[in-house]
């Protein structure tokens, strides 16, 4: 399970410098709390971090229960998938939102296949 560790800590760290660049783009463009709303750059920052923030809440559990009821080292890479597609959503967004879905499909089907894998592996444990 320690990759698993890794890969969640990898994860929360990178949703964490996401947020600190929010912070940046604040700055940088004089956006005052609480706005939202503001110059291309912050919008984007904020948006990233957001999103990613959604994500995780799906993200996370699914990648521990994955790891409970199947392997922990096939949850663990699939869960660096995530990571790296978030990552590449980043920097596409940041540069052109509409360029951003290979990132998006790397996050959202590693996130779906650890899903469906910990439900159904759920399920295979109740027989």
């Amino acid at each position: 399970m320690e990759y698993v560790a890794i890969v969640t800590a990898l994860a929360l760290i990178q949703v964490l410098v996401f947020a600190i660049q929010v912070g940046q783009q604040r700055v940088t463009h004089n956006v005052r709390a609480p706005a939202v709303s503001g110059p291309p750059g912050f919008e984007r920052a904020f948006r990233v971090h957001q999103n990613t923030v959604e994500q995780l809440v799906i993200f996370i559990p699914s990648l521990w229960m994955f790891a409970t009821y199947w392997r922990a080292d096939v949850a663990a890479a699939i869960g660096l998938v995530y990571v790296i597609g978030r990552q590449v959503y980043r920097i596409a967004y940041m540069g052109d939102p509409a360029k951003r879905s290979l990132g998006f499909t790397l996050g959202i089907v590693s996130t779906s296949v650890l899903l469906i894998g910990a439900l159904l592996g759920a399920v295979v444990s109740l027989f």
